[in-house]
């Protein structure tokens, strides 16, 4: 294969010892003539697995390839799903070669994952990485091998974390190390900004809040799939602790006993189902309790709409998506006040419980009593509300403004991270990790002599402004008179 010179990419061809001021100079230059972001996003989740993150992430960068920004993605490999994949619009996932550990997060020694990220860096010509969740060892790596290779990093957290408990002190200083020195941080609720910023001892300056979305097209209401004879209560959940299922094990038998006309469609899956298999069981709720299993992403919408009470019990959440899911249904929400949730819909739209049996279920029977009376608004002008509220490309928005100002800023040569490590993370850690890094150094070191940065070839753009599919689609938006068509391809995989 033919070598290309990479003479014209923010990617650093030596570690970052190089004048930072002059640096910052020419990225605030090009920002000035409105050269578009390279941005690659990387996470432990992403499709096929599901949940909020993979779909944060997915929603996110199909809007920036929208706004012209070359978007990449990197996770690990899912069984078979290995090598290159590109999705609808160019987006182009990188499924490498990683060993998970546990809970589909990847194991994690600062130094085995670098030889494959600086590759994905250097041939996409990555500017920005952009790393995704707390409880993802590949994020916490992103952020330290593009530190050390002299790339601006931004840092999305997903989740609340307590304080007192061993994994959580663990975590909590694992973040502190990587966010010492990362340029901006991202969160989705502001519930969750103060509690990023209390664990990890940031300034909040540098975090800025920018909530999740949801597209109100995949969740519409309709009314006509719903059994008026009975009142359905629908969770869709994981079946874990910290979804609150223990409470709803609780719920369950003591409203079923009130109300003849009560039924449960509970969708998820988890190690907490046998709990509720059991209630199911103990009182005779066969037909009463409809436990589904694990949901895919397109069926979610046809479970929500046979509904008419959405309920969710968690015990915490920085930003609970489903709840506006659920409303963008038409269905009446209850949740628990805990953690951002609050935040999420205004007063209207939720019902807001205390994370107890006794108080959730009070707050479901003045729901059902208004249900009954009539009281309740229709299902089609709770969806006109809530499709206002979040789009994913007013996330968009909001992100590229954090990545402009990102660009701006400067990457800490290796001699001012080391101090920054030493001074923000404590004597005992700050020396540790301080280590680490001039070890990563190192071995960027012995990286670059032996495959230098050069010998590297640069991908084509499968998005941005100088991708194939951009100058298409430019061209047909200069013929054609409608420019909201769009051309979209299958999903297909290249070989290593």
């Amino acid at each position: 294969m033919g070598h290309r010179k990479r003479g014209h990419t923010h990617a650093p061809k030596t570690p970052p010892s190089l004048d930072t001021h002059s640096s910052n100079t020419l990225r605030h230059s090009e920002h000035e003539q409105g050269l578009k972001h390279r941005i690659c996003m990387v996470s432990d989740f992403f499709y096929p697995n599901m949940g909020g993150v993979e779909s944060h992430i997915y929603q996110l960068s199909q809007c920036l390839i929208e706004k012209g920004h070359k978007v990449v993605i990197a996770t690990h490999a899912y069984g078979d799903r290995r090598g290159i994949r590109y999705l609808i619009n160019g987006l182009k996932v990188y499924y490498l070669p990683l060993q998970v550990m546990y809970n589909q997060s990847t194991a994690t020694t600062c130094f085995h994952s670098l030889p494959l990220l600086r590759c994905v860096f250097m041939r996409e010509r990555i500017t920005i990485v952009h790393a995704h969740s707390s409880f993802s060892a590949m994020a916490h790596d992103a952020l330290f091998h593009a530190k050390t290779m002299g790339l601006n990093t931004v840092f999305t957290d997903h989740s609340l974390f307590g304080f007192a408990d061993l994994s959580s002190v663990l975590t909590n200083k694992l973040l502190t190390v990587s966010l010492c020195d990362t340029n901006h941080i991202v969160c989705v609720s502001y519930t969750s900004k103060e509690n990023t910023v209390l664990r990890a001892a940031l300034d909040p300056e540098i975090v800025s809040v920018i909530p999740n979305a949801v597209d109100p097209t995949d969740f519409t209401p309709d009314p006509s799939r719903r059994d008026n004879s009975k009142i359905t209560i629908v969770v869709i959940s994981r079946l874990v602790y910290r979804k609150g299922i223990d409470l709803l094990s609780g719920i369950i038998p003591e409203l079923c006993g009130k109300h003849p006309d009560l039924c449960f469609l509970i969708g998820g899956e988890g190690p907490k189902r046998i709990i509720l298999e059991e209630v199911r069981e103990k009182y005779q709720l066969h037909e009463r309790v409809r436990l589904l299993g694990a949901l895919d992403h397109k069926d979610v919408r046809d479970v929500l709409v046979q509904g008419h009470i959405f309920l969710n019990t968690s015990l915490t959440e920085a930003f609970c998506m489903a709840i506006v899911e659920g409303a963008s249904c038409g269905l009446q929400v209850v949740s628990t006040r805990v953690g951002g949730i609050p935040e999420v819909l205004p007063d209207e739209l939720v019902t807001l419980c205390e994370p107890s049996v006794r108080s959730i279920c009070d707050g479901l029977e003045t729901v059902i009593a208004s249900i009954r009376a009539e009281k309740v608004a229709s299902p089609a002008t709770i969806h006109r509300k809530v499709r206002t509220l979040y789009t994913w490309r007013n996330v968009a928005e909001r992100t590229e403004k954090v990545y402009n100002r990102v660009c701006r800023e400067p990457v800490l040569p290796l001699s001012a991270r080391l101090h920054r490590l030493r001074s923000h993370c404590g004597a005992v850690a700050g020396s540790i990790f301080s280590f680490v890094a001039v070890i990563n150094f190192i071995f960027l070191l012995f990286l670059q002599w032996l495959r230098p940065d050069h010998l590297i070839d640069v991908a084509v753009d499968s998005s941005g402004p100088h991708s194939r599919m951009g100058q298409q689609l430019s061209k047909k938006k200069s013929k054609a008179p409608n420019p909201a068509k769009r051309c979209k391809f299958e999903l297909f995989l290249l070989t290593q």
